[in-house]
């Protein structure tokens, strides 16, 4: 009897996309059954590689577009999604303003701004989408998402009357938050943020403390752009009656997830869960016999709303055994036995170069997959 696979891989960071893990546990599997039924749904949970997986997995398409870098001096040349409906774009802010973009050496999240990530919105707004979902990993800015919210037709304004520059470093000089010509498409425009951060925007668990020095803030910055988001909160509040300071997730993204709640009326959701539900990963995997799933690297925080504990969770409610590789396996991964992955394999070869195992990861996956569903057929 034909048995029928689901692959659900999350991307193997710097080795292999999510779509290019599903060709290469295609490959392992057809050698050992090859007329297998096998539907691929690559996966991402918020982060690198949403829309990727989204578009690959509606048969949508990318839209190519120049707009400004973290710092704002700089243009990049990137890319969002259209699904394939055409009505709901999918981006990821890292891919205007990430922190890939930018030299360690130039890092400086008094001085990098959001404004890239609306000048992507407005672009799809253009399009004439209806939806549009953001992942908002990656950043390497910490300004509220003020560059964002100023893209899109937001006036932030000094003392007197001036519009303030952009950067984090600005928003100490905040007296005035304009909205009247803020996109007018916005308010017919649904906006889903897909992040897994719950951290508010100000504080000791906030956007600064928890996520500056990672950007290249100093100590001293550190302070300096908690007090500038405690006083960009506090004057929100007194121009637009809205307290964004501890809202759950405003701090994801040096606070880009307080611009967004503020500024766009968009709505927090986890990542998985939007990536699980726009693929339709629970009907394709209630036909499966096997489920296949894995990332770069697993350990305990993969239960923390990665794509693998998402599929997992998919997988739970039909009963189906989930296989998940990994290139590496990190501490108290049993913990995943409990959340419906029945096995854990990671897939290096030989010993060698990190460098090495990137090149081979394809081939390790291949063999992997092939030797489990060897054992599979015994």
């Amino acid at each position: 009897m034909k048995k029928t696979f689901v692959l659900a891989p999350d991307s193997f960071k710097e080795s292999m996309s999510a779509k290019r893990a599903c060709e290469a546990m295609e490959r392992g599997i057809r050698k050992v059954l090859p007329d297998a039924e096998i539907l691929h749904v690559p996966m991402a949970d918020g982060g690198e590689g949403t829309v990727d997986a989204l578009v690959d997995g509606s048969k949508g398409t990318r839209v190519e577009v120049v707009v400004s870098g973290p710092l704002p001096t700089e243009k990049v040349t990137t890319y969002y999604g259209l699904l394939a409906d055409q009505k709901t774009a999918v981006m990821e802010m890292a891919k205007a303003n990430g922190i890939e973009l930018l030299a360690e050496s130039k890092r400086n999240p008094l001085l990098t701004s959001t404004y890239g990530t609306g000048e992507m919105i407005k672009s799809a707004l253009d399009h004439g989408v209806e939806k549009i979902i953001i992942g908002i990993g990656g950043s390497v800015t910490n300004d509220g998402g003020a560059g964002m919210a100023q893209a899109l037709g937001v006036r932030l304004l000094d003392e007197a009357g001036r519009d303030l520059s952009v950067g984090g470093g600005a928003l100490a000089k905040l007296a005035k938050v304009d909205i009247t010509n803020v996109d007018p498409r916005l308010k017919n425009t649904e906006i889903t943020i897909a992040s897994d951060v719950t951290n508010p925007l100000t504080g000791p668990t906030g956007a600064s403390v928890v996520f500056g020095p990672q950007k290249g803030a100093t100590p001293a910055m550190v302070n300096e752009l908690d007090s500038n988001l405690v006083h960009y909160a506090e004057v929100i509040k007194k121009d637009l009656t809205i307290d964004v300071k501890n809202q759950p997730g405003a701090g994801a993204a040096g606070g880009l997830g307080a611009g967004l709640l503020v500024f766009t009326g968009a709505s927090l959701r986890s990542g998985v869960d939007l990536v699980t539900e726009l693929t339709h990963l629970e009907d394709k995997i209630s036909q499966a016999d096997y489920v296949f799933t894995g990332e770069g690297g697993m350990d305990f925080q993969t239960k923390f709303g990665k794509a693998p504990y998402g599929v997992a969770k998919a997988a739970k409610k039909y009963n189906k055994p989930v296989f998940a590789c990994a290139g590496y396996i990190g501490e108290q991964v049993e913990v995943l036995y409990d959340e419906g992955i029945t096995a854990i394999f990671g897939i290096l070869g030989k010993s060698g170069s990190l460098d090495d195992a990137l090149q081979a990861g394809e081939a390790n996956l291949e063999r992997t997959v092939e030797n489990i569903v060897r054992v599979l057929c015994v």
